[in-house]
């Protein structure tokens, strides 16, 4: 059986008493070792320094009435014992140089004895894990018995021991990753599973957060929920400030970003605090990051850790305390490799990175997506609008079929509805509404086709090798580069080019085939996915 070890702080009032009348009044610390079936092997008492003729006495007298209990005594000097500072500063010290072995001693705090100051210290100290222990409440008999021993209670604060706060909290859980999603039941298991992890990292930490995905993927429309949930949750107190980086260009981004003092460069006419000033105690949401300049980088990097940065033409920082989510549809290991974003920047920014999927890669979740479009469309625009059930079902079947590109992603989906509400006869889209938005949506991906697969080519080539190869053949080529970059490895790759000629058993190798066609371009997968 592993031993028990109670923890606890000299009362210098409750366990005060020198003379043979201590033995008729309740003592807490003494009544910790009187307790029936709660036998305590070893106590460790702490006190101060003025008050260590009491802890002699207090030893002695638990020999006593506990002859096998061992008793070490810590001396802790505070000053103040209402300084909270300075009470969970000295109780913290005690709980890191202790050391605990939970394997073989099971350990309980005493939390009867001390101001109320300690008493928060203790619990702020045991929920946190700093001390692997139970908390010990003792108390006097209130029912009139002659017992100085009192009676003693055991909190655990193991919150999943409590099937009804777990359960409220699995319930509270709910709430909030169903809030990050905007209320849209999602389906996308992967998907999911990344709300639920933002949603402890939202709640649990004020690290930088970075989004990253496709353009229309819906990184502002989280990152702006991530800080509705924090504002709920009283973690922040501040605005939520947005500035996409793609739009900043030399002094300019400096002064959006950081602000200005009077008279800075030409035109400054008045001061400006800039977004980061007015992000204080609150949230910067920094879109496209990895458009930011290197020097504007540098300046983000001490802001961040450092919470304080230098306006255009000022002597003096500023302080701004925000939390800080970054978003882009680059990667940004690539620009750390060509020079173009800062190494130390992304480091900071990647501890907790999230990859938002393309909306072509969730199509489980277009139908609840659909439905909520079309909510927001009616508290937009004042008018329910919705589909008779071929229709929908028209529209569902074309939406996840492999030809749906959805380029722009949620951004296309929503234009989609909004267009078909608009023209809904009597706000009731039908099959015509359907068929006109299928046959529209196909010619903007189409066009799009185009100059995709020129920049996908020339990314890939450079303008002058992209230049050099016949019409005839850009298309084909473009279609497998495109199908490579979204491939884990060159066999995936070739499996999906190649499965027809496979099922016809007249493809053999199919790796070996796509790196054979590759090389008539002088490229090679390897060098493609890390485009």
């Amino acid at each position: 059986m592993r031993r028990r070890v109670a923890i606890g702080i000299l009362g210098t009032t409750l366990d005060a008493g020198r003379t043979d009348d201590r033995w008729k009044k309740w003592r807490p610390t003494v009544a910790l070792c009187q307790q029936q079936g709660l036998f305590i092997d070893r106590l460790e008492l702490i006190h101060g320094t003025q008050s260590r003729q009491l802890a002699t006495q207090i030893i002695a007298d638990i020999e006593q009435v506990s002859p096998a209990t061992e008793v070490r005594p810590h001396i802790i000097g505070m000053r103040d014992p209402w300084d909270f500072s300075e009470v969970y500063t000295g109780l913290r010290d005690f709980a890191r140089s202790y050391v605990f072995d939970p394997e073989k001693e099971d350990y309980l705090v005493n939390i009867t004895t001390g101001t109320h100051v300690a008493q928060i210290c203790w619990f702020l100290l045991t929920e946190a894990h700093f001390i692997p222990a139970r908390l010990l409440q003792l108390s006097p008999r209130k029912d009139g018995r002659d017992d100085v021993s009192g009676s003693h209670s055991i909190i655990d604060l193991d919150l999943s021991r409590y099937d009804a706060i777990a359960t409220r909290f699995t319930a509270e859980r709910d709430e909030a990753t169903s809030f990050l999603k905007s209320g849209i039941a999602t389906r996308n298991p992967a998907f999911n599973q990344m709300i639920d992890q933002i949603e402890k990292v939202t709640i649990r930490s004020r690290a930088p957060v970075l989004l990253t995905g496709p353009t229309g993927a819906g990184k502002s429309q989280l990152a702006r929920r991530i800080y509705e949930l924090k504002e709920a949750q009283r973690q922040v107190s501040g605005a939520f400030i947005e500035v996409n980086c793609a739009t900043l260009r030399g002094d300019q981004a400096m002064s959006t970003l950081f602000g200005h003092v009077k008279g800075a460069f030409t035109g400054a006419q008045n001061e400006r605090a800039g977004l980061m000033k007015s992000a204080n105690k609150g949230v910067l949401f920094l879109d496209e990051i990895g458009e930011l300049g290197i020097d504007e980088q540098a300046m983000c990097l001490r802001a961040i850790e450092e919470k304080r940065f230098l306006p255009v033409g000022a002597d003096q920082d500023v302080i701004s305390d925000f939390q800080l989510l970054a978003g882009t549809n680059r990667d940004l290991s690539i620009g750390v490799k060509e020079g173009r974003f800062r190494e130390d920047l992304f480091a900071r920014l990647n501890l907790w990175t999230f990859q938002l999927p393309a909306l072509r890669d969730r199509k489980e979740d277009i139908e609840p997506n659909l439905d909520f479009e079309l909510r927001r469309f009616g508290e937009r625009e004042g008018q329910n609008v919705t589909f008779n059930r071929e229709a929908r079902d028209l529209y569902l079947k074309f939406a996840i079929a492999p030809q749906a590109m959805w380029r722009a992603n949620f951004r296309d989906l929503s234009a989609s509805i909004t267009r078909m509400a608009t023209l809904a006869p009597l706000g009731r889209i039908n099959e015509e509404t359907v068929r006109d938005e299928i046959e529209r949506l196909t010619m903007l991906w189409r066009a799009g086709d185009a100059g995709g697969r020129e920049a996908i080519l020339v990314e890939a080539l450079g303008v002058e090798r992209q230049s050099r190869i016949d019409l005839f053949d850009r298309p084909q080529l473009a279609t497998v580069l495109e199908v490579c970059r979204d491939s884990n490895s060159i066999s995936a790759a070739g499996r999906k080019l190649f499965a027809v000629s496979r099922l016809q058993k007249t493809s053999g190798n199919d790796a070996d085939r796509l790196r054979k066609y590759l090389m008539r371009f002088d490229l090679s997968f390897e060098d493609i996915a890390r485009k």
